[in-house]
């Protein structure tokens, strides 16, 4: 204790004696984090006459400090040795601040645990709110970049793109092209969006990328709050082996597809997938799961939240700001990790009531907060979700004013749905509509040209065929 208390004293002494110094050790430190409360009450004067731009001496700090520091506790503050290296210096007084605050934590968590009143689950609520407090409070940020490094560092990028040979893709597949087209894949660092009302195909679409990318062998993590992760797989199954949702959840398989069915599982048993499909998560619990599946598995490029609006934000501040501080979380977290993250969302339901349904920025449900910390914001639409559903109210209104056989369905039942993807906002590209399709049966998200192909080939391939493009493991 008095080896910091020594430090503390060396790096204010330090200040006194050459102030421009000050706003490096203040980039690191805040008055919390020293020792001494005399410390802690000079380097508060500090701070406040540098933002009043007053002289960083001892005789304006002891005249501002009202009477909390003392004139000879500043004069063995400036008594001091000063020190060279006083970035290091302040990082150990912050190493040493962070371990207060966890010793603090331990006896909070020791002292709640004793309280018959407080249930496990609060205890862990109140645990992981200072966690995350003490986390955040230890961001202080990378710093400055020189221009003559970053001009090397890009200059560096761009070449080691040529080498590539102008690959369309400088980030992870989104396994549609015209998307990879402009966009380049999703990137690190990158905050996307998917939104769409109900019964659009949010979830269907987001494991087609998934699926993409695990065929890049590249990892995926991805959070379901709503789908349970049996259900999850018994989709991306299907997707896989072209056989019908229906069966897979009835058990209807003939030998063959229960055959090839077991192939596509053994070949997923090899891909780096990871669910959790837990019903509660807040950011703090999302960086921290996510920190320790990357530690255990570096190949992990993406992660997945099935959706947004599920998760948990302090709720005493309401809905919209809650919203808000869990994109902010987010786009923080990608920066963080230094991957991509994609969160379905909910979309206000007022857009039911225009004519033209096609998704727009305004329509984002809870916050605007979402625009503006996405990188990129893609909707989902499809026609035949409306048509489909305005046959069923015609035919149960005419039922119900007993003209039931005047009903004429006018949407027509068929297995590929045309799709849409409007790419609504791309920070680092433009923007546009993209036709996909839609194959029901299997809940797959297509290129067009994927599902013109397979209407001339018969997407239910035999074992042999299974085997012949499957990667030995």
């Amino acid at each position: 204790m008095e080896t910091i208390i020594a430090i503390e004293r060396a790096v204010l002494s330090s200040i006194l004696y050459a102030p421009s110094i000050y706003e490096e050790v203040a980039a690191i430190l805040s008055p919390k984090d020293f020792l001494y409360p005399t410390h802690k009450n000079v380097f508060e004067v500090m701070r406040e006459c540098d933002a009043l731009n007053l002289p960083l001496d001892a005789q304006i700090i002891l005249q501002r400090s009202q009477g909390k520091v003392r004139e000879d506790e500043i004069v063995e503050i400036a008594s001091a040795d000063s020190i060279a290296n006083v970035e290091a210096y302040a990082k150990e007084i912050k190493e040493s601040a962070l371990k207060r605050e966890l010793q603090e934590l331990a006896m909070l968590l020791r002292e709640k645990s004793l309280d018959s009143h407080s249930s496990a689950q609060e205890i862990m609520e109140v645990i992981e709110k200072r966690v995350s407090d003490i986390a955040l409070g230890n961001t202080s940020g990378k710093g400055f970049i020189d221009a003559p490094t970053l001009a090397k560092e890009t200059m560096q990028y761009l070449i080691d793109l040529k080498e590539r040979g102008n690959e369309i893709l400088t980030g992870v597949t989104t396994g549609f092209h015209e998307l990879n087209e402009i966009t380049t894949g999703f990137n690190s660092g990158d905050l996307i969006i998917i939104g769409a009302r109900p019964s659009m195909g949010k979830t269907a679409f987001m494991l087609s990328i998934a699926q993409s990318i695990l065929n890049a062998d590249v990892g995926v993590a991805i959070f379901s709050l709503e789908m349970p992760a049996l259900q999850l797989m018994i989709r991306l199954l299907s997707s896989l082996s072209s056989i019908s949702m229906q069966n897979l959840r009835r058990g209807n398989l003939n030998d063959n597809e229960l055959e090839q069915l077991s192939m596509y599982t053994d070949m997923m048993i090899h891909k780096k997938l990871f669910i959790d499909d837990g019903s509660v998560l807040n950011i703090a619990q999302l960086r921290s799961k996510l920190r320790k599946l990357k530690r255990q598995h570096p190949s992990v490029g993406i992660a997945m939240i099935d959706y947004l609006q599920l998760m948990v934000g302090d709720r005493n501040q309401g809905k919209q700001i809650e919203i808000s501080d869990i994109s902010r979380g987010l786009k923080t977290l990608a920066r963080e990790l230094e991957m991509p993250i994609i969160a379905l969302s909910q979309l206000n339901r007022e857009l039911e009531r225009r004519d033209d349904k096609h998704p727009t920025l305004s329509d984002l449900r809870d916050s605007g907060a979402i625009e503006q910390d996405a990188d990129m914001i893609l909707f989902l639409y499809r026609d035949d979700v409306y048509k489909k559903r305005a046959d069923r109210e015609r035919k149960a209104r005419l039922e119900k004013e007993g003209k039931a056989a005047d009903f004429k369905a006018e949407y027509v039942e068929r297995d590929v749905e045309p799709a849409e993807l409007i790419v609504a906002k791309n920070r680092n590209g433009e923007t546009r509509t993209i036709k996909l399709q839609f194959r029901k049966r299997f809940t797959r998200f297509e290129n067009p040209e994927t599902t013109q192909q397979e209407e001339q080939h018969d997407t239910k391939l035999d074992v042999d065929e299974i085997k012949s493009i499957i990667s030995p493991y």
